[in-house]
C-alpha cells in the first residue's frame, strides 16, 4: 500500500513555507519603506504572523519527512536512498540529513528558529533584519520546492517527497508492478554510522545559519543609514556564530580522526576548507567590530568582512553541492541539478550587498587619522589581516576547479589542478599564518589591556619575550631527549613553538591581571590561550607524528600492489604483519592479533564469529550459544540479534614494557558506497595517542583452499602438511555434538592433530566423526592460525588407523599501521579552553547590548 497522502501533505507544507516566507519578506520590506508609524506596525504584525506560519510549516515538513524515514516508507526515494530497517533510531536521525534535501531542510529549520528569536528580542531592528531573513528563506525553501514551471519546463528545487516511480521513472518494474515497494532501503553510509554524525551536522548548520544574523544587521544598517548602531546587537551574535561554527568544524575533525584512516583530523579536503574559511573571516570581522569603538576606520572593514563571511558560507554550499568538487573531495554531494539555483542564490545576495555598500560607502563614518604602530587598534587589525590572508590562501587553491569551469565556459582550456599533496601545500603557508596569529594575539592583548606606549614597550613585552625564549629551548630539549622529534631539522617549527608559548604567557599574565579586577572581561584572553594551545597541539601531533609500525622482517608485504610499492616502497616499510595469535614486537609494545570480531548493536562487547551465524542481507544474526557479557545474559542460543554485518573488528592486544595490556579493535568496513574503508582504533595516554588501523586483511569468507590431501595414519604417526609437521596425538570418544548431548544410539569420536607451526609453536586441529540418528557427519574443522582445514573421514578398527582429508590455505593475518600522535591532547584541551573563552565573551557582549537596548539606545 502506497502512503501517498503523507507525502502530498509534506509537499503542501513546502509550498506553504515558501509562500509564507515570500509574504513575510514583502511585508517586512514594506514596513521598512513606509514612514507612517501605524502602517509600519501593521506591516510588522502581518509579516510576523506570516513568518510564524512559515516556521510552523517547516516543522511540519520535518515531522513528515522523519515519519517517512522512521516508518520505512520505502516507496519514497529519500527514505529508500538513505535508510534501512536495520538502523537504530539514533542513526535514522542521521539519515534525515545525509541527503541534500534533508540538509537544506535542517538549514531552513535553524533559520526559522533564529528568526523567531530575533523577532522577540530586538523590536527596533525587526523589520529590516527579518526582511533579509525572509529573503534568505525564500531562496532556501526553493531548493526543496520540487516544482516544474509550465511552458518553460523549468524545475525549481528537489523535493524530499518524491516517490520512487517519480524519481526513477525508467525502471522496468513499474510496467509490471506500478505499486512496487522495495523491501528495504540502501541504508545510511556506514562511514556516517557514528555518534558524531548525529550531532556534527546540526551543529555545523546552526553555525552556518547564525552567520546570517550579523550579515542581516549589516545590510539593515546600510539600508536604514544607521551605519554604526548595528554593531552592538550584531556582535554577540557574531561571537555565537564563531563559537558554534568552530565547534561544528572541530566535531567534523574529530569524526575524521576516529573514523577515517588518513592519519589525522584535518586533510585540507576542499569541503573542509570551504567551511573553515568563513570561520576565519568571521573571527577577523569580530575583532574589527570590537575595535570600532576606538577607531571608526574599522567600521568599513567590519562591513566588508561580515558580508564576506555570509557570502563565503553560500560559496562553500555551492562548492559542496554543485558537484564541481566531485573529483576533488570525498565529502561533496552529487549535483541534483541545483547548481544554477545555488549560483543565483549566492550572486543575488552578493550583488545586493555590494550595491548597498557602494551607494552608502561615502556616508559610512571613518577615522581618517593614521593609526599608530603603538596603538592597540593597530595590532588587533594586524591579527585580523593575518586571518584574512590565511583564508585567502586556502580559498584561492580550493577554488581552482571553479576557475577551470569559468575558463571552460568562456571557450578556453584550463588545466589548473588542485595540489597533489594538499596537507604539505597548505601547511607550508598556514604555519606562518599560525605564527602571526599567535604573536599578534599576544601583542594585541598586551596593548589593549596595558595601554602600552612607546616609552613602556620594553617594560611590558621584554619579560614575556625572554621567558618565551627560555621555555621554547626547554621544550626543544625535552622533545629531543624523549625522541618526540628534532626541532632543529625543521626551524619553522621552532618559530611556531615560540609563538604559541609567547601567546600563552602574554595572555596568561593578562588573564591574571583581569581576574584581580573583573573576571567577566577575560573572554578574549581565555580564547587566545585556547588558540595557542591548539596551535601547539597541531604542531606536535601533526609535525611530529611518527610511524612506529616499521617492517623489520626484511620481506615486502606486497610486491605488486601499488598502494604498498609507490613512493619507494613506503607502505611496505611502514606496516607490520600480525599473524593470528602470534606475538610480534612493535616499538614499545608486544602485539597479539586475536581474531575477527562481530559488532552486536545492543551489546557492550564484541562477539566471536563462532558465537553467531549472520543472516545474509538482514542485519541480524542467530546466536549459536548463550550470549553472556559482563556477567549478564543478553541472548539465548537460537535467539535472533541485531548486528552490523558490514563492520569487521580486529582484536589486538598491546602489551607495554610494564606488562599492562590494552586491547584495541580497529575496524575494517565492507562499504558498498565508499569502497572498503578501514577505521582507526586509538590508544589514549597523557603524552599522546597511538593511532592504529588495519591497512589490509584477507577476506576469510573468500579464501582459496588447496586441493584435498588424504592421509591414513595411526596414533602418534607423523605426517606433513605443506610446511607443517603434524602428529595424530589422540582420538577420544565425546558425548556432545554442536553443544547438544548425543542420543543412546549415537556415537562420536574426536581427533587431536597437533601441528608444529613455522614459529615452532604447537597448534591443534580437532576434527570430529559423528554417527547420529543413523547418519554420518564429517564436518570440516578449521584452524585460522595455521590455515588448515581437516575432516575426519574414516575409522578402521582392524588396523587402528584413521583417515583425514586435509586442505590448507593462507594463515589468518592482518597488516597493521600504527602512528604516534604526541601531545595531541593539547589540541583537544585547547578547543575546550577556546569554547569557554567564547562563552565568556558572548555573555559579556550580550549584557552590554541588553543594557543599552533597555535604555532605549
Amino acid at each position: 500500500m502506497l502512503h501517498t497522502t503523507i507525502g502530498n501533505i509534506g509537499h503542501l507544507f513546502i509550498i506553504l513555507s515558501f509562500v509564507a516566507s515570500l509574504i513575510s519578506t514583502f511585508g517586512y520590506f514594506k514596513s521598512v519603506q513606509t514612514t507612517d508609524l501605524l502602517e509600519q506596525a501593521s506591516w510588522k504584525r502581518f509579516s510576523r504572523f506570516a513568518f510564524y506560519i512559515h516556521g510552523a510549516a517547516v516543522i511540519g515538513i520535518i515531522a513528515i519527512l522523519y515519519t517517512i524515514i522512521y516508518k520505512h516508507y520505502f516507496e519514497y526515494h529519500y527514505a529508500w536512498s538513505h535508510s534501512s530497517k536495520a538502523l537504530p533510531v539514533y542513526y535514522i536521525i542521521s539519515c534525515f540529513w545525509e541527503g541534500q534535501e534533508g540538509s537544506f531542510l535542517l538549514w531552513i529549520f535553524w533559520h526559522a528558529v533564529l528568526g523567531i528569536v530575533l523577532i522577540n528580542t530586538n523590536k527596533h531592528w525587526e523589520a529590516p533584519v527579518m526582511a533579509i531573513f525572509g529573503a534568505v528563506q525564500v531562496f532556501l525553501c526553493s531548493m526543496i520546492l520540487g516544482v516544474v514551471l509550465p511552458i518553460i519546463d523549468l524545475k525549481i528545487g528537489s523535493s524530499p517527497f518524491l516517490l520512487m516511480r517519480e524519481a526513477m521513472p525508467d525502471l522496468p518494474v513499474w510496467a509490471m508492478k506500478p505499486d512496487f515497494i522495495p523491501e528495504d532501503g540502501n541504508g545510511l553510509n556506514p562511514l556516517l554510522q557514528n555518534y558524531w554524525m548525529v550531532i556534527h551536522p546540526p551543529t555545523l548548520f546552526l553555525g552556518f545559519a547564525t552567520t546570517l544574523i550579523p550579515f542581516a544587521y549589516a545590510i539593515a544598517g546600510l539600508w536604514r543609514k544607521e551605519f554604526s548602531s548595528w554593531i552592538r546587537p550584531a556582535l554577540p551574535w557574531a561571537l555565537v556564530s564563531a563559537l558554534v561554527l568552530g565547534v561544528g568544524i572541530i566535531m567534523g575533525g574529530y569524526w575524521a580522526y576516529e573514523t577515517l584512516n588518513f592519519g589525522g583530523y584535518w586533510n585540507w579536503d576542499p569541503v573542509e576548507n570551504a567551511s573553515f574559511v568563513p570561520w576565519l573571516v568571521l573571527v577577523a570581522a569580530i575583532h574589527c567590530m570590537i575595535i570600532y569603538k576606538n577607531n571608526e576606520a574599522a567600521l568599513r572593514t567590519s562591513y566588508i568582512l561580515v558580508i564576506a563571511t555570509f557570502v563565503l558560507v553560500l560559496y562553500s554550499t555551492f562548492l559542496n553541492r554543485s558537484g564541481i568538487l566531485g573529483e576533488a573531495s570525498v565529502h561533496s554531494f552529487t549535483d541534483l541539478g541545483l547548481s544554477g539555483q545555488l549560483l543565483i542564490y549566492m550572486l543575488f545576495f552578493l550583488f545586493v550587498a555590494i550595491v548597498l555598500l557602494v551607494i552608502r560607502w561615502k556616508d559610512i563614518p571613518s577615522d581618517e587619522k593614521e593609526v599608530s604602530t603603538y596603538s592597540r587598534e593597530f595590532w588587533i587589525f594586524m591579527g585580523a589581516t593575518t586571518l584574512c590572508l590565511s583564508s585567502f590562501q586556502i580559498i584561492a587553491a580550493t577554488s581552482l576547479p571553479v576557475y577551470n569551469k569559468i575558463v571552460e565556459g568562456l571557450g578556453f582550456v584550463s588545466k589548473l589542478a588542485p595540489p597533489a599533496d594538499a596537507p604539505t601545500y597548505y601547511s607550508k603557508f598556514q604555519i606562518w599564518f599560525g605564527v602571526g596569529i599567535a604573536i599578534f594575539s599576544g601583542i594585541g592583548q598586551s596593548f589593549w589591556w596595558r595601554k602600552i606606549k612607546k616609552e613602556t614597550l620594553s617594560k611590558h613585552l621584554l619579560t614575556p619575550l625572554l621567558l618565551s625564549l627560555i621555555l621554547t629551548f626547554v621544550a626543544i630539549f625535552f622533545t629531543t631527549k624523549s625522541q618526540v622529534g628534532d626541532f632543529f631539522s625543521t626551524p619553522t617549527y621552532i618559530t611556531l613553538l615560540f609563538a604559541g608559548i609567547f601567546s600563552i604567557i602574554t595572555n596568561g599574565t593578562i588573564l591574571l591581571d583581569i581576574f584581580k579586577g573583573n573576571y567577566k572581561l577575560s573572554g578574549g584572553a581565555v580564547t587566545h590561550i585556547g588558540v595557542a594551545m591548539m596551535l601547539l597541539g597541531i604542531l606536535f601531533s601533526s609535525g611530529y607524528s611518527k610511524v612506529v609500525s616499521i617492517n623489520n622482517s626484511g620481506f615486502a608485504i606486497s610486491e605488486k600492489d601499488e598502494a604498498f610499492t609507490k613512493d619507494n616502497d613506503k607502505e611496505n616499510k611502514e606496516n607490520v604483519i600480525l599473524w593470528l595469535n602470534t606475538p610480534s614486537e612493535m616499538s614499545d609494545y608486544t602485539l597479539t592479533y586475536k581474531g575477527v570480531r562481530v559488532e552486536g548493536r545492543e551489546l557492550p562487547e564484541y562477539l566471536h564469529p563462532k558465537q553467531v551465524e549472520l543472516i545474509e542481507n538482514d542485519f541480524h544474526a542467530v546466536a549459536l550459544e548463550d550470549i553472556v557479557q559482563q556477567g549478564k545474559k543478553y541472548y539465548s542460543a537460537g535467539d535472533t540479534l541485531p548486528v552490523f554485518p558490514e563492520n569487521k573488528f580486529y582484536e589486538i592486544d598491546f602489551r607495554d614494557k610494564e606488562g599492562k595490556i590494552t586491547t584495541l579493535f580497529p575496524r575494517f568496513q565492507i562499504n558498498k558506497k565508499m569502497g572498503n574503508a578501514p577505521s582507526p582504533a586509538l590508544k589514549h595516554t597523557i603524552g599522546g595517542d597511538l593511532y592504529t588501523y588495519v591497512a589490509l586483511a584477507p577476506n576469510l569468507e573468500e579464501k582459496e583452499w588447496s586441493k584435498t590431501e588424504n592421509f591414513t595414519v595411526a596414533l602418534k604417526d607423523t605426517f606433513f602438511l605443506n610446511d607443517y609437521v603434524a602428529v595424530l596425538d589422540q582420538v577420544k570418544r565425546v558425548d556432545t555434538y554442536e553443544g547438544k548431548p548425543l542420543g543412546p544410539n549415537d556415537a562420536a569420536v574426536q581427533a587431536t592433530i597437533k601441528v608444529m607451526g613455522k614459529d615452532f609453536r604447537p597448534y591443534e586441529v580437532n576434527p570430529i566423526f559423528v554417527i547420529k540418528e543413523g547418519l554420518v557427519a564429517m564436518p570440516a574443522i578449521e584452524n585460522d592460525e595455521i590455515g588448515v582445514r581437516a575432516k575426519f573421514t574414516n575409522i578402521d578398527p582392524k588396523t587402528g588407523q584413521f583417515g583425514f582429508a586435509i586442505n590448507t590455505t593462507q594463515r589468518d593475518f592482518i597488516i597493521l599501521k600504527a602512528i604516534q600522535k604526541p601531545l595531541i591532547n593539547l589540541l583537544w584541551v585547547g578547543t575546550l579552553v577556546l569554547i569557554v573563552g567564547f562563552v565568556m565573551a558572548i555573555i559579556r557582549r550580550y549584557r552590554e547590548f541588553k543594557l543599552m537596548r533597555d535604555k532605549g539606545f
